[in-house]
């Protein structure tokens, strides 16, 4: 909010320094908690220590928190007081600048208003991000663990894409393996020719045939020697189908690319439903054989072993290529004996792709927290190999999601397909609007089901560390108490609510936003955390932590709620106060909406 403050003080600061030939550390401004007026403050705390660092050997001793104390009260004495700062203090290492609380209070009001649903967007930071997200193999349908994966890609995209950086959203569905074969050799043996109508239906039908198919081909307990022999043909002709699509069957690959779109058309519907718009697809059945000019690559350029004529496979040897003397990264197969490639291979062919062909500078995989140590030999990898964005990739790993009832199975059937969760959301969230408000029209109360139900499942999901499982009930979403989705769009609401109250005032008039009255500690409060947003959209994209945001607009929503209950608006002591306040309200609804929708989840005005 006071970035011209600081920049001009900062090269004050950086001007003193180079006179006294000062290592200055970067300048990181933090705010200072609320106790009576607003500040910002900065350490010379890694100053000091990079000048003890440098008088090491010189006989000079620096005692790294009375030099930063030293250094502060310097620069207390340069700058004076500065316009628009009410006073300065050097405390115990840092530099505190302390604003006047009108003008703080006028200023962030100000900045929500005039920048409206670009407030908090961070500038250019001229780099291109990749986020791999909303992802699940073909041939199955998606299912609520598919749905954390895909929010949580959204929603990061969304963030880091606000934050400044350009961004591709991209997905890269497993399309081919023996799971996706067993699809095609239960249907082209036993159900060809059968086609459900309805998008959802046939991709839940092809995730039937995965189950059965699964069920016919596993060993059982007592079984019978016919049981066996059948079983076993079985897989043989599993196995056939497999190497017959390798070897590019025509009538195999014709059968596999009509069932893939199936799948994908299902896929696509829910990316809509969701507001996900996908930018460019990459499908594993395509990455295949650049991956294996690519082994040919490593080996040329010794980084990968090849110990195929000792009935080894192709390998790099990771940590002995690093000169890690500790096991960290392992050794990892890049092509087995046969000559078939494995995850890891494609993904380093993908990544060569993000790099030259897409000129991604950071790359960013949401993918299940189980893949961790497979992502950290392919980073590694990536860095042998000479890419230098390989320190700028990142794996979003997450964990899995389960219902009241216990934990998901693919290959036993117990799975909670999403779409019958975001059905049931909507549904209740219906009955739910009819009790509370049965004046809103059935057109309005839809759209409001809609963005209520799905918001429900998107906070339930990214309200939770990343990395940690949880357990999702539908019951604790939709409540509108707590930390949920619809607390935090009836805040939303609330606002909007005293907003159409006053429509016949120019509530957007920035002249009418004088704070010079004694604040509440509801109003102060609210203020406070709306001038926060900025920095929460920074942190969040630059951790790539989802929750941080939803934390935030938790915290938001709870202010919101409490100067709601407890400040009136309508009835203030004077108009100024009252169009001050009426500022306020404006200006918590547009950073609520903002919050929101780097959540993906839609702001209502009515509930």
């Amino acid at each position: 909010m006071f970035s011209s403050e600081t920049i001009s003080i900062e090269e004050e600061i950086r001007s003193y320094c180079a006179e006294k030939d000062i290592p200055l550390a970067e300048l990181r401004w933090q705010p200072i908690p609320f106790n009576g007026e607003w500040g910002t403050s900065t350490s010379f705390f890694q100053t000091a220590a990079h000048e003890a660092k440098a008088a090491k050997g010189t006989g000079k001793k620096v005692i790294v928190p009375m030099r930063a104390q030293e250094i502060a009260e310097n620069i207390k004495e340069l700058i004076g007081l500065p316009k628009g700062i009410s006073r300065v203090e050097a405390v115990k290492g840092y530099l505190n600048l302390y604003f006047v609380t009108e003008d703080f209070a006028e200023r962030v009001i100000t900045a929500i208003l005039q920048e409206k649903s670009d407030f908090g967007r961070g500038k250019s930071k001229g780099e291109r991000v990749m986020v791999e997200y909303a992802q699940p193999n073909t041939h199955h349908s998606f299912h609520i663990g598919h749905y954390r994966n895909a929010i949580l890609g959204e929603s990061l995209s969304r963030l880091v894409e606000f934050a400044g950086f350009e961004t591709i959203r991209a997905a890269y569905p497993g399309d081919i393996g023996l799971g996706v074969i067993t699809v095609l050799w239960i249907y082209e043996k036993f159900y060809k020719g059968q086609e459900p109508d309805g998008v959802h239906e046939r991709g839940q039908w092809l995730l039937n045939l995965y189950v059965e198919a699964t069920n016919m081909l596993t060993e059982k307990e007592n079984e019978t020697d016919d049981e066996r022999i059948l079983r076993e043909k079985y897989d043989a002709e599993r196995r056939e189908m497999y190497l017959k699509w390798d070897a590019g069957d025509e009538y195999i690959r014709d059968l596999w690319l009509e069932t893939r779109e199936w799948s994908l058309d299902e896929l696509k519907d829910i990316l809509l439903q969701i507001g996900i718009q996908i930018d460019t697809w990459f499908f594993e059945s395509v990455e295949d054989e650049p991956s294996k000019a690519v082994v040919q690559e490593l080996l040329d350029l010794d980084i990968a072993t090849d110990e195929r004529d000792e009935g080894g496979a192709v390998l790099v040897k990771i940590d002995e290529k690093l000169g890690l003397k500790k096991e960290k990264y392992r050794t990892n197969v890049l092509l087995r004996n046969d000559g078939t490639t494995l995850y890891l291979t494609k993904d380093l062919s993908l990544a060569k792709k993000k790099f030259n062909e897409f000129g991604v500078d950071r790359s960013i995989y949401v993918v299940d927290v189980r893949q961790s140590l497979h992502f950290m030999q392919a980073f590694a990898i990536l860095g042998l190999w000479g890419f230098e964005q390989a320190e700028k990739c990142y794996h979003l790993g997450y964990g899995f999601v389960s219902l009241p009832g216990g934990a998901m199975s693919a290959r036993k059937g117990r799975v909670v397909i999403f779409k019958d969760v975001a059905d049931e959301a909507i549904r209740r969230f219906t009955e739910t609007s009819k009790e509370k408000n049965p004046d809103l029209s059935e057109e309005v109360r839809a759209g409001v089901a809609k963005a209520v139900g799905l918001g429900s499942l998107a906070y339930a999901m990214l309200a939770v560390d990343n990395s940690r499982d949880t357990i999702f009930d539908v019951e604790k979403a939709l409540s509108f108490e707590g930390r949920t989705g619809p607390y935090i769009q009836n805040a939303h609401v609330r606002a909007a609510s005293i907003l159409k109250k006053f429509e016949g005032l120019k509530v957007e008039s920035l002249e009418s936003a004088t704070f010079n009255f004694e604040l509440t500690s509801h109003e102060i409060e609210l203020i406070e955390l709306l001038s926060r947003f900025p920095a929460v959209v920074e942190q969040a994209a630059k951790e790539y932590r989802p929750m941080i945001m939803a934390t935030y607009a938790y915290d938001l929503a709870s202010a919101f709620h409490s100067f709601y209950h407890a400040v009136p608006v309508l009835k203030s002591e004077t108009d100024a106060i009252r169009d001050a306040r009426l500022q306020l309200v404006t200006a918590a609804k547009q950073t609520l909406a903002n919050a929101l929708k780097l959540l993906a989840i839609t702001a209502p005005e009515v509930m």
